[in-house]
């Protein structure tokens, strides 16, 4: 790294914590997952014909909402949903043809399949491929490398992270994933459209959670209240596991099941009609929207893993912050900021930024050296979580 910096970091207790996490069937996060999915896909592929990934930023994604009649014991789909693909990915090498549309459109139907089980991906999605390819000062720094085979940055950017976790992200964490992976032949009705907010104000915590109901397995409003009692009930053992005992969760606060009005849908997301989605407008590389944290705006999903520090770093960032607080004891939490250079290799950052706040309150400039030890040792890992973004075990979003 050129420029190393070490500084404390302020910890008083925040009155206010405000926690969000956009769950797996939500649009925005629809669009990110496609596009990752996207990216991964053409990594598979550009290997198997080539032995090596090549240039490609699919990290725009549109999806458009359909329209949809959604009904107690039914309902139907009127119009389609419709995701756009935009971005650059190589198509052709020399004579050889690579099918970047159709790995789009077939990649994002299984993904649907597979992931929104209301969801007919054949009729009720529309799957548009835009995709050109990339410009040829971005191919070329793709193509090249630095010493030792180091990709080099394609962007000047940021990434940030930061460690540990509060108890208020990992519950609000834990309440989308439960729902999520509830025994679907126990509770179908449940779609996989669930939006999760939380607000703490000193040790009081008030949750708010949508989920999309399916009206085909809800013949009566009594049954659609019962499975909202049966999310709140979940809810409020996992809110008492976090440490949050209160009685302050509501369930799909728009109802007014006294005229009707309830959170209904064909197939699970509010994609059929209520909402639409982009790439990059949900959560962060850490799976939360966390206002009162360092946040970067970029969108991690969809961009190359090996040479988009829009990416790579604000993983490493993330990744560096919880070495840190595990490797040295007198770490109580830590944030990092990463600045790239385009052109230049991707493990040697322009400037990395440490804030540390010390279990003892000393100056954190003492432990400059084991910490910029523990950094470079992170950047040197840098190949692994290419490999790890290419598997699909890290999530970004």
């Amino acid at each position: 790294m050129e420029v190393f910096v070490i500084s404390p970091l302020e910890t008083a207790d925040q009155q206010v914590e405000v926690v969000e996490r956009k769950g797996l069937g939500h649009p925005d996060t629809i669009c990110d997952a496609l596009a990752e999915n996207l990216s991964r896909n053409l990594c598979r592929e550009y290997r198997k014909r080539f032995g090596t990934i090549l240039h490609h930023n699919v990290d725009k994604a549109l999806l458009a909402g359909g329209r949809a009649a959604p009904a107690f014991g039914g309902g139907e789909v009127l119009a389609p949903i419709n995701i756009y693909f935009a971005g650059r990915a190589t198509a052709h090498v020399d004579s050889v043809v690579i099918p970047a549309a159709d790995i789009a459109v077939e990649g994002s139907r299984a993904w649907l399949r597979a992931n929104l089980h209301a969801l007919d991906a054949e009729r009720h999605v529309h799957i548009h491929s835009l995709l050109q390819p990339g410009s040829f000062d971005l191919q070329a720094i793709f193509a090249r490398r630095a010493e030792a085979e180091i990709p080099l940055a394609n962007d000047t950017s940021i990434g940030v992270g930061y460690a540990p976790m509060s108890a208020l992200e990992r519950l609000v964490l834990a309440i989308e994933k439960r729902i999520n992976e509830r025994n679907r032949d126990e509770h179908p009705a449940w779609g996989e459209d669930v939006k999760v907010l939380a607000v703490r104000n000193g040790n009081a915590a008030q949750l708010t959670i949508a989920c999309a109901m399916i009206g085909r397995h809800l013949p009566h409003i009594d049954d659609y209240l019962a499975e909202k009692a049966a999310i709140k009930k979940l809810t409020q053992a996992l809110a008492d596991q976090h440490g949050f005992g209160t009685d302050a969760i509501e369930i799909n606060a728009a109802d007014e099941p006294s005229t009707g009005v309830v959170y209904l849908t064909v197939t699970g997301t509010s994609a059929e009609s209520g909402d639409d989605g982009e790439v990059g407008r949900g959560n962060r590389i850490n799976g939360l929207i966390t206002p009162g944290r360092p946040m970067s705006l970029e969108a991690a999903a969809g961009k190359n893993p090996v040479t988009h520090v829009g990416k790579i770093y604000n993983l490493l960032a993330r990744e560096i912050a919880k070495a840190l607080v595990k490797e040295l004891s007198e770490v109580a939490a830590a944030q990092c900021l990463l600045l790239s250079r385009i052109g230049a290799p991707v493990n040697r950052p322009a400037l990395m930024h440490l804030k540390l706040a010390t279990t003892d309150g000393s100056p954190p400039g003492q432990l400059r050296s084991r910490a910029q030890e523990i950094a470079s040792d992170c950047l040197a890992c840098i190949p692994k979580f290419i490999e790890a973004f290419v598997e699909g075990t890290i999530a970004v979003f």
